[in-house]
């Protein structure tokens, strides 16, 4: 069964197509940037940070960012990151080897989390530390321990 005759089949495919052509060349969703407001930095070395989805959580996280540490308060800029739902973690780099000393698996440099979450035994759960990343531009506080 056509729902359409010949001449209105002639005359909607061209709109079809159209609207098809409109549809591939739709912008993918808008990139946000995430702007990081680090506290209780000492100011050695470069404050370095991290935006993780739940898979990549506390592994290699896809949005990262350096800047060089500044006593106080260092902002931190992360762009392109996509709308969802992510956790942010940050730390000073103080001997500037680009990762988080540990010892016995223990943090020895400052580090910090979004939101906040309590530390009790082991790392704290993504849903601790998540935020939606929305609008552009996100913007998140962390207190570097």
């Amino acid at each position: 069964m056509t729902l359409l005759n010949g001449r209105a089949r002639r005359a909607f495919l061209p709109l079809a197509a159209l609207g098809c052509a409109a549809l591939l060349h739709a912008a993918p969703a808008a990139a946000a940037t995430v702007d990081i407001k680090v506290e209780n930095v000492a100011g050695k070395g470069k404050v370095s940070v991290a935006v993780c989805d739940r898979e990549r959580y506390l592994k290699q996280c896809a949005y990262t960012a350096s800047v060089p540490a500044a006593a106080g308060t260092t902002k931190v800029t992360v762009p392109d990151v996509p709308p969802g739902t992510f956790a942010v973690l940050a730390y000073e780099d103080a001997n500037d080897n680009g990762e988080l000393d540990r010892v016995l698996g223990i943090p020895n440099e400052s580090w910090g989390m979004s939101r906040d979450p309590a530390v009790m035994f082991g790392p704290p759960k993504f849903e601790d530390a998540a935020i939606e990343v929305k609008d552009d531009p996100t913007v998140v506080d962390i207190k570097l321990r």
